[in-house]
């Protein structure tokens, strides 16, 4: 893909902001067909829950492979953001921003402490949502179907044909 040996794209969808939520991703390894993931499903969850967990997730699948360089490719700025920059300055005030509460602070201290450690070797990068990028279309297509089938634990999707995957429909 980019020099990295995986490439892990991870998104997230909710009908209903709130309402029912899922996190999806692609892992891509060499030449092999990408590996899907979904799961995490949420009666109450928020896109911005969906995509941290979904990023959470990327963190925790790189971290098991070890020694490998990881691209994270991810379409929320706002979780890039929450785990790769804002958490820097609050925990350097406790976990506290002005204005009130952080959002989602379990996940994101969670995510952030990952990142930290594996941060020589994992480079968190945004891409475009909806742009016709496969791997991205293919973690959206997974996080939708957690709304379906709403598995609270990760599952590997079976599949033949990535263009049966990419016309299950988009969140």
């Amino acid at each position: 893909q980019d020099g990295s040996d995986i490439t892990i794209y991870c998104d997230g969808a909710c009908k209903g902001n709130p309402g029912k939520s899922g996190s999806g991703l692609a892992v891509y390894k060499g030449s092999e067909k990408p590996t899907l993931l979904y799961g995490q499903y949420k009666e109450m969850g928020t896109n911005n829950t969906a995509e941290l967990n979904a990023l959470h997730k990327a963190l925790l699948i790189a971290k098991e492979a070890k020694g490998s360089k990881v691209t994270v490719c991810c379409d929320s700025k706002y979780s890039i953001d929450s785990i790769t920059k804002w958490a820097y300055s609050w925990k350097a005030k406790g976990w506290k921003k002005k204005g009130g509460e952080i959002k989602n602070l379990e996940v994101i201290q969670e995510a952030h402490a990952l990142y930290e450690d594996l941060k020589e070797r994992v480079v968190v990068k945004h891409v475009k949502g909806h742009a016709g990028v496969e791997g991205n279309e293919l973690a959206d297509r997974m996080a939708v179907y957690v709304v379906l089938t709403q598995n609270e634990g990760y599952e590997v999707y079976n599949y033949d044909d990535v263009g049966d995957v990419l016309a299950m429909g988009e969140g």
